[in-house]
């Protein structure tokens, strides 16, 4: 039984898809006028395990994510330029070459932390239409106004505003400044469908409207290009925990003053990733983005590995130190699996003298399959990485388990992992090596500690090294 946090009720359910065997998945996507950093990466990995998750129980999948090249703008108080139009400024070029730029960026970007992309990718610029029809449904419907900077969403229309928030109401709607900043808004929650292009201002991305020249509300945007593509109801909507109080908020609002219908049955959003205990922003300087841990020899997989020790519902702190310990456990991790592989195919790992491991392990009854029994309750249980990724290690150091038994264990959790852990493939170390770590491993086994460290001198002085594992020593290169 699959449990998920849903946002919407305050509490985990059982995952009941309006179709049998499919689920329909939302995600909010990048808004495409700079380099996606760390911490909204770490929004997406939650996405891809609830997606990888969702596979492994058999369920087909239909993951639907948007690009907002158009409409975001600087505040989500309706104030401030277009994030795209502010790109184009910045670098010099269209907002059309800033936002196929980002967009091709972030997909590679996505590739490289193994990130499984959407089945489907829309553009908001692509939907610009059925956008305006959305807003002109709304207007006929009694729940829209127009001021002179555009047409907004009158939020006191709708009985249930604010279905996310729970008891509390959100600290951006208590700033009253932002209302006397625009004038003609009727209340702070209130929030634009259409913005006008102001008179005197050429935009590089502008469309008509019944309402005036000008473009879409960010939140306009994600209501069409999900209800279009998965129907409505559909089954999950996900995003950060920074969409709760305002963007999916919006959302809700215009679908059910629309259609009369929640969009999603399941809302999950993911927490924050902070740097160093804070925030973070482009103010503090702590942007940071894939290309740095490159420049410091940091792998994204490492980045991956280090997603995976937190709940996607608790904060997590990044460092530098953390990272880099998230690294050395991701190079034990692939040493471990390069020697239980030899257990299946020898090929590097030494074996010592003694008697076979029995395999009598491998029936419905044994550890193993105990194994997969208690990894499949844990990521079923709203997502639980960190008791997954513990139970993997308690398999690695278990001493009733065969070695090409961890092995199929590892590679089945890693269908959930995604760590790459079925592409390790052992370097090919000369047999004059192999002999030297053999003789090695004989000195060793006689308690001639002195010749075991000669030999591994030896051995180092070739530009290799050997690691004593449980099940023998591991050749390697230096």
């Amino acid at each position: 039984m699959l449990k998920l946090y849903n946002t919407l009720t305050r509490k985990k359910e059982e995952f009941r898809p309006i179709k049998p065997e499919t689920a329909g998945i939302y995600a909010c996507g990048p808004t495409v006028y700079w380099f996606a950093h760390v911490g909204n990466f770490r929004t997406y990995f939650f996405e891809d395990i609830l997606k990888r998750v969702l596979l492994y129980n058999n369920y087909a999948v239909k993951h639907v994510m948007n690009i907002t090249d158009v409409g975001h703008l600087t505040s989500d108080a309706d104030t401030g330029e277009d994030k795209l139009e502010k790109g184009a400024q910045r670098e010099n070029k269209t907002a059309w070459e800033v936002a196929d730029f980002y967009t091709r960026h972030f997909q590679n970007d996505l590739k490289s932390l193994n990130i499984q992309e959407p089945a489907i990718w829309v553009k908001a610029t692509d939907t610009i239409k059925e956008q305006i029809d959305l807003i002109k449904t709304l207007e006929q419907k009694g729940f829209t106004y127009q001021i002179s900077d555009g047409v907004y969403f009158d939020t006191s229309k709708l009985k249930n505003y604010g279905a996310l928030w729970g008891n509390k109401k959100p600290a951006e709607l208590k700033a009253g400044a932002r209302v006397e900043m625009m004038e003609g808004k009727k209340h702070p929650s209130d929030f634009a469908l259409w913005k006008l292009t102001p008179s005197g201002v050429k935009r590089q991305m502008e469309w008509d409207s019944p309402w005036g020249r000008g473009f879409p509300g960010w939140h306009t945007e994600c209501v069409v290009m999900s209800i279009n593509n998965l129907g409505i109801p559909f089954d999950i909507h996900c995003g950060g925990i920074d969409h709760i109080q305002i963007h999916h908020t919006n959302e809700i609002a215009q679908a059910q003053g629309a259609y009369g219908k929640m969009m999603a049955n399941y809302w999950m959003h993911g927490e924050f990733l902070n740097i160093e205990g804070g925030k973070i922003s482009k103010s503090a300087g702590n942007i940071i983005t894939l290309e740095k841990l490159a420049q410091k020899g940091l792998s994204p997989l490492s980045l991956r590995y280090l997603f995976l020790t937190a709940h996607y519902k608790a904060k997590l702190d990044f460092s530098w130190k953390s990272l880099e310990a998230s690294q050395n456990a991701l190079q034990n991790l692939r040493a471990k699996i390069l020697q239980f592989k030899a257990d299946r195919t020898p090929e590097n790992v030494i074996k010592a003298d003694g008697p076979a491991r029995s395999d009598s392990h491998s029936d419905a009854g044994g550890p193993l399959a105990a194994y997969r029994k208690k990894f499949l309750e844990f990521i079923n249980d709203d997502l639980n990485m960190p008791k997954a990724l513990a139970l993997m290690w308690q398999a690695i150091n278990d001493p009733d388990m065969a070695g090409k038994e961890k092995y199929s264990l590892i590679l089945d959790m890693d269908k959930i992992f995604a760590l790459d852990l079925d592409k390790i493939e052992a370097e090919n170390i000369p047999p004059k090596i192999l002999s030297l770590a053999e003789e090695r491993e004989k000195c060793r086994q006689a308690k001639d500690w002195q010749g075991a460290d000669k030999i591994r001198a030896e051995i180092e002085k070739q530009g290799f090294r050997i690691e004593d594992m449980a099940d023998g020593p591991l050749v390697k290169k230096a």
